[in-house]
């Protein structure tokens, strides 16, 4: 009989920087299990339940954070407090106050993390000063609960919720474990409803949640981490010992990377909440298929996009104090968009760039691409298409030009995109710098067959996250709907067929999420 090493076992419980606890992890795997195990046991018993989960949010977010996990804990005990105040104050003046000192809280708090030696090292430059960095530790995914945190302040504020009775509501709601360190960042009104609900797992959902968990772990270690690992970190790293195509190559690469992984943690959340009866926002929808960069950023990170839209770009004005104002309050949002993302100028640059390009699509969809108003109704035989409409002369044409326009703006909007995140993915603008030459200058077709039978791996991999990608959504709704309808055997051996593939392919190392580092 084997034995059974207590002290390395133990040493899995304890905080190891290098080695957080991720869902692709066979410890995590081993331990959901057990929990899943204990919370069906708790279903039914209302505050157990809520004590449960919210205790092993704690340590999740512990095995990810270290001690920092106490300021989850302060942050949820403050943010309960505030808004407390906020809803039973008797005049506006005092609302708003609280509601400032909410914000510059919430706000200070993110500002000391993720900025503090960002303006230090702005400082030295200017005053010509040596930049030694303070040793400030980065909690991991303090942006996605500090921002889950003030949606609940501010619609409170706003009165478009009522504060929860009891403070374990609210913790269990900021420090739910699925979305906790990487989103989606969830509402307030969405979630909170729904904490007294009765846990109740229909077959649609426990189907949706295979789904989406074995789909995001195939896009998170067999995708993401195999492009990371063997490709695109190795071109980054030193850009000018590669060629321009190759250069090129691992901006595509990278541009599926951090979809994969974003989008393959958010489909893991989404699908583990789902088996404990809870749903979340979607937050990715096929974003390299946009025609537009605004369509974009409509299906992509959505949670962050309409929280920005509702909470900043609103609060700035949005649309309603004239056609300027407009487009100033959408590029200050994406640059602000930008700097959440981390601090430094590439992040800057990243959302100025974006901010720029929704304007100019702004503009163009309301002066240059204005649709005129029908010349003539539509023309109508139901005697020869048995009651359907029939397009005047031509329709056959303008449908062709429709969808050749369509593709032109889905290549330029993706191309768009991948030059973008060249600043998001450099380590500094020298790097980007270095990428962005060896493309332009030193490109090297003559070695493009060489290339493809060198990186034809890699390049395999990428066909298949791509080709996955721009599947047509109803073929996606098939598959998810083929899931649904197997029997639970059929869905344990599909994950547990996922999970032995997994073991085969996953490099040595826990690969984080790149999201982790914002």
């Amino acid at each position: 009989m084997p034995s059974i090493d207590i002290h390395k076992l133990l040493e899995q419980f304890v905080y190891h920087p290098k080695e957080p606890l991720i869902f692709s992890t066979g410890f995590f795997l081993w331990l959901f299990l057990l929990f899943m195990c204990g919370f069906y046991l708790l279903r039914n018993k209302r505050d157990p339940k809520k004590v449960y989960v919210i205790l092993f949010s704690l340590f999740f977010y512990y095995k990810s954070s270290g001690i920092y996990f106490l300021l989850l804990i302060m942050s949820t005990v403050v943010d309960y407090s505030l808004a407390n105040f906020i809803y039973h104050a008797d005049t506006q003046w005092k609302k708003k106050s609280w509601l400032i000192f909410s914000l510059v809280l919430n706000l200070g708090l993110l500002g000391y993390f993720k900025y503090t030696n960002f303006l230090y090292e702005i400082f030295c430059n200017l005053s010509n000063h040596p930049f030694d960095p303070f040793s400030i530790f980065l909690p991991v995914g303090v942006s996605f609960f500090t921002f889950q945190s003030l949606s609940y302040t501010i619609e409170i504020y706003r009165g478009e919720l009522k504060p929860v009775d009891r403070i374990i509501d609210y913790a269990f709601f900021v420090s739910f474990f699925p979305q906790l360190v990487a989103g989606p960042i969830v509402r307030a009104k969405d979630f909170l409803p729904q904490v007294d609900q009765p846990v109740l797992v229909t077959r649609q959902m426990l189907g949706q949640a295979v789904f989406l968990i074995v789909s995001g772990l195939f896009k998170k270690v067999i995708i993401s981490d195999y492009i990371s690992t063997n490709f695109v970190d190795r071109i980054f790293d030193n850009p000018t010992l590669y060629t321009g195509l190759e250069n090129l190559f691992s901006v595509y690469g990278y541009a599926l990377q951090i979809y994969c992984d974003f989008s393959g943690y958010s489909d893991m959340a989404i699908g583990i909440a789902l088996l404990f009866g809870y749903k979340l926002t979607l937050n990715f929808d096929s974003p390299y298929q946009s025609s537009s960069i605004t369509e974009f950023w409509r299906r992509w990170h959505i949670s962050l996009s309409t929280w920005l839209r509702d909470y900043l770009y609103i609060s700035l004005g949005g649309n309603r104090k004239g056609r300027a104002r407009t487009y100033f309050n959408q590029f200050m949002t994406m640059l602000l968009g930008g700097l959440w993302h981390g601090a430094a100028f590439r992040f800057i640059l990243w959302g100025a760039l974006h901010g720029v390009a929704l304007g100019i699509d702004k503009f163009l969809k309301e002066f240059v691409f204005k649709k005129p108003p029908p010349s003539r109704p539509e023309l109508r035989d139901t005697s020869a298409s048995g009651g359907q409409s029939v397009s005047p002369a031509g329709g056959g044409r303008g449908w062709i030009e429709g969808k050749l326009f369509k593709i032109a703006g889905v290549m330029l909007t993706f191309h768009f995109v991948c030059f973008c995140w060249i600043f998001f993915r450099a380590d500094d603008m020298q790097q980007a710098g270095s990428v962005i030459s060896q493309i332009a200058f030193h490109f090297t077709p003559s070695i493009f067959f060489d290339f493809i039978t060198g990186y034809r791996n890699i390049l395999l991999v990428m066909a298949i996250g791509y080709m996955l990608h721009f599947v047509p959504k109803n073929i996606e709704l098939k598959a998810q709907n083929l899931v649904t309808n197997m029997p639970l055997a059929g869905k344990v051996a599909l994950v547990v067929c996922m999970i032995v593939v997994l073991i085969q392919v996953k490099s040595s190392n826990v690969q984080p999420f790149i999201y982790f580092q914002f």
